[in-house]
């Protein structure tokens, strides 16, 4: 069998992709502090402890975002691609906490947001690339 030669993908142009990615980073951006907030509230007013020190507990849940702040607040299309693998682990966590009926409202914001902040952190990832792509001078 001879192999056929693919095409390469068209990539849109740049009229369409800049509003995208302006959007998309302010959306990630929204839900990667929206997250935050949602952290530190729950834990400061809301959250049973048990006796642990809030401090320690809130250290543990923020420190991985607080690692990715920079990168996203600079607009870096790595740092979301990292966001998307980091923000699984909340994702995970809202879904436990959403069925315990004591936590379930945290639990079911916290997937939201959670979600909110992968899908639009990969679709700033992928309309990033095509837009550097393009401005690089291909597919023009």
């Amino acid at each position: 069998m001879a192999s056929v030669a693919r095409k390469p993908k068209v990539l849109p142009p740049l009229e369409w992709l800049a509003p995208r990615v302006r959007l998309t980073r302010a959306l990630s951006l929204a839900c990667f502090f929206g997250l935050i907030a949602l952290l530190v509230v729950n834990n400061l007013w809301f959250a049973n402890l048990h006796g642990a020190r809030v401090e320690v507990i809130l250290a543990i849940e923020l420190i991985p975002l607080l690692l990715l702040l920079p990168g996203m607040l600079m607009g870096s299309a790595r740092a979301h691609a990292w966001t998307c693998f980091v923000v699984n682990i909340y994702f995970i966590k809202g879904v436990l906490a959403a069925f315990d009926p004591a936590r379930a409202l945290f639990g079911w914001v916290e997937v939201l947001v959670s979600l909110g902040l992968f899908v639009s952190g990969l679709l700033f990832v992928r309309w990033k690339f095509q837009q550097d792509r393009r401005l690089a001078g291909e597919g023009a």
